[in-house]
């Protein structure tokens, strides 16, 4: 099937109480998720998921959303950065009873708050 991979993603690790890896989601498409023992296992058996979501939407005459659907502002971003950087996250994101998500977006939000004072 050609064109799975012009459907963004989002990775994430899982935690080990939910055993541990990797979980792929495609904001495009709801409910098309998938997991692996690392991002690349994820990736690929998300693309499988994908394709198999696909076919079914098709074959059961739904519509299938097309890739970017969710439009240029979704409010959705994925990122990578050093692996130093996320365990120091994740560890501040601990302590403070938070999610990693909502820690970053925190950080987002003040810096660019400073920047628009100045």
């Amino acid at each position: 099937m050609r064109g799975l991979t012009k459907y963004p993603f989002e990775i994430r690790p899982l935690s080990e109480e939910d055993g541990g890896g990797f979980l792929i989601s495609f904001p495009d498409i709801p409910g098309c998720i998938s997991d692996g023992d690392t991002e690349e296992e994820a990736i690929a058996n998300g693309r499988d998921a994908l394709k198999g979501t696909l076919l079914t939407l098709k074959a059961e005459g739904f519509p299938v959303p097309k890739p970017n659907s969710g439009g240029i502002a979704s409010g959705k971003f994925v990122t990578r950065v050093p692996k130093t950087i996320h365990a120091q996250l994740s560890a501040r994101a601990k302590s403070e009873g938070v999610s990693l998500n909502s820690l970053v977006l925190a950080f987002i939000a003040d810096g660019l708050g400073k920047r628009e004072r100045r």
